[in-house]
């Protein structure tokens, strides 16, 4: 196990230790609350930066992140740096903020345009990390919890709310639902060691998805511990169409395959059942099709518990809840035959 990586999270009046990266692609609608959020934490200004690296954003981000630069109060506010992303990717935004970074950081936070932050987010991830550091000296990363907004603005985002906090729509990664804090392999939204990221190359520009996961499978296999609590969330924007949900539980599906790939001990059953249960059914029609009435029938009732335990949210929600299961379910079950078949692209569904 490595050992001598202890450095609590405390720096000098004037100098940051820590570095907020936010990769950023066409965020106009809601960059300015997200960069509002971690300009106006408790945590000292003077102990922290914000890099915005922009993938080519074709509408008004750069000119708000811009206009926000110009209106900062140097005393009271963080450096706020913007950066032009070539590489157009989240991986390559990270990497490449790393090499800009000052050598006061010690700590590099994964952000992205579409969250909010407490307003003692910061404070809470140091002083967590402080905690767990006495113990854990190998600690390279420590993850918060990601919730959605309770908001009514958007009907079908409060549908994939609900549907990411059903049993059937959760996951064990980014969008995993955790009370206890502790150890775990796919903390979401880190606060990272800058010398575990730069011990292990950074993160993998052949991920345009999922290069979280592959960081934190090498950061474990060198010895590195990582941590999640509760006691910190981050709010999330959900898709707003059933169209960009589809695509996007493809998309998860696609990189989980080439994450299984390289990292086979990441395998985790649950996430395959939609797709047993898929390739059982066709077998079954195949076989004795009179027998597909009991596996088509326990889903639609398991699908039917799901709508109707969010009646109370509307006939929108009983209905639309069973739908958005049904299209996650055959998004990642083909997204993750389709991950065997093809090399990754850009995604779609944002």
């Amino acid at each position: 196990m490595k050992t001598g990586f202890s450095q609590s999270v405390t720096m000098g009046p004037s100098k940051p230790w820590l570095a907020t990266v936010l990769p950023v692609l066409n965020e106009e609608n809601h960059i300015e609350a997200c960069l509002n959020s971690l300009l106006r934490q408790s945590l000292p200004a003077n102990e922290h930066m914000i890099f915005v690296m922009d993938g080519g954003s074709t509408d008004a981000t750069k000119e708000i992140v811009q206009s926000m630069m110009c209106n900062l109060d140097g005393d009271k506010h963080p450096t706020l740096v913007y950066h032009e992303n070539p590489g157009r990717f989240v991986p390559h935004a990270r990497n490449l903020a790393m090499q800009h970074l000052p050598e006061s950081i010690t700590h590099v936070l994964e952000f992205n345009g579409h969250i909010e932050a407490d307003v003692d987010h910061l404070l809470k991830m140091k002083t967590t990390w402080n905690r767990l550091e006495i113990d854990h000296p190998e600690i390279a990363g420590l993850g918060c919890r990601v919730v959605g907004y309770e908001s009514d603005d958007n009907v079908v985002e409060s549908i994939l709310d609900a549907t990411l906090k059903n049993p059937l729509g959760g996951s064990s990664g980014q969008f995993a639902v955790f009370n206890r804090e502790g150890q775990t392999n796919v903390p979401a939204f880190t606060l990272h060691r800058r010398s575990a990221l730069e011990a292990v190359g950074g993160w993998d520009e052949a991920f345009l998805t999922s290069q979280d996961s592959d960081l934190s499978m090498r950061l474990i296999k060198q010895g590195f511990t990582l941590f999640r609590t509760p006691e910190v969330v981050v709010k999330m924007r959900r898709r707003t169409s059933f169209k960009s949900w589809f695509l996007m539980s493809h998309r998860y599906g696609f990189w989980r395959t080439k994450i299984l790939l390289k990292h086979p001990s990441r395998v985790v059953l649950r996430e395959f059942l939609p797709l047993f249960g898929l390739l059982g059914t066709i077998a079954l029609l195949l076989l004795e099709p009179t027998y597909c009435i009991f596996p088509i029938g326990l889903y639609a009732t398991v699908l039917t518990i799901s709508g109707v335990s969010n009646l109370k949210k509307g006939i929108t929600h009983l209905i639309g809840v069973p739908f958005a299961l049904v299209l996650l379910h055959v998004g990642f079950s083909l997204g993750l035959v389709d991950g065997l078949l093809r090399q990754g692209g850009a995604s779609r569904d944002r």
